[in-house]
């Protein structure tokens, strides 16, 4: 069972076993387990739990390896598990996915060359068949709260690398899903806009109030942007740790030196090294 910290109880050491199951939680995962067949199996995922309610930003780190994408994959109904339950808003993956109650973001922005920015916001709304005259509209909201106003006619080549990370995550977010799933969507870009993202993203989820499950190899970007982080062990990956980040909000540049974000992050690099 993981095992809850808070802010003032690190350094100091062990926490209480907690539950993670709660009634009132938007994604609810016991026990799932993932096995694919061979000789012998390899086992992924085994006896994954996760409660998590609207609105809640969550992060997920690992060893590479450890099974964070394949659990993304899981809760949007792409793989099935072999073991265990997923309800999502009281729904099985699949009838939430068929419900578009998930945008996915991935490490790379997918986006078609040789359609335009605005084009491949409109994309996902296109093919539920929603009106012409909506799906423009909603593009071009999108493209505005992502901070790229004025760049719809551009080609996905004319853009930077976090240019098109934000396009993606506008057309992740056209059919206004409830969670939006992140696979280590800022891994390719530097240091510089990876913090500037980082700001971005936050405001974005501000302002869209949709609940964040993010994959992570960095351990200051998952104790900036999270409200809670989630350890997984190296294959078959299960949660060990899982970390409050009780630091207020809205989250400034500032924190990533105070002595309690410090704290935060060097304990969670603690229990991966261990």
């Amino acid at each position: 069972m993981p095992r809850v910290f808070h802010r003032s109880d690190l350094p100091a050491g062990i926490g209480d076993a907690v539950s993670l199951a709660d009634p009132g939680s938007l994604l609810e995962m016991r026990d799932v387990g993932l096995t694919y067949p061979g000789r012998p199996p390899l086992r992924a995922l085994e006896g994954v739990s996760l409660s998590m309610r609207q609105g809640q930003f969550v992060s997920l780190i690992g060893p590479s390896g450890c099974g964070k994408s394949t659990l993304l994959r899981i809760i949007a109904g792409i793989l099935e598990p072999s073991a265990g339950e997923i309800v999502v808003d009281g729904a099985s993956p699949l009838e939430a996915q068929r419900a578009h109650r998930f945008g996915f973001v991935f490490q790379d922005a997918v986006l078609l060359p040789w359609l335009s920015v605005q084009e491949n916001v409109e994309l996902l709304t296109e093919l539920v068949g929603i009106a012409p005259k909506e799906r423009r509209q909603r593009a071009t909201d999108l493209l505005s709260l992502v901070g790229l106003s004025g760049c719809g006619d551009f080609r996905p080549d004319q853009l930077s690398g976090g240019m098109r990370q934000r396009v993606s995550i506008a057309r992740a977010l056209a059919l206004e899903p409830a969670i939006l799933l992140m696979d280590e969507p800022f891994s390719a870009v530097d240091e510089f806009q990876r913090e500037l993202l980082n700001n971005e993203l936050l405001r974005i989820w501000a302002e869209r109030q949709s609940s964040v499950l993010f994959v992570t190899h960095h351990i200051e970007e998952a104790v900036f942007l999270s409200d809670r982080v989630m350890v997984m062990s190296p294959a078959p990956g299960r949660f060990v740790e899982q970390v409050e980040v009780d630091l207020p909000r809205p989250r400034t540049d500032d924190m990533r030196v105070s002595p309690e974000f410090l704290r935060l992050r060097r304990y969670l690099r603690e229990v991966l090294i261990h």
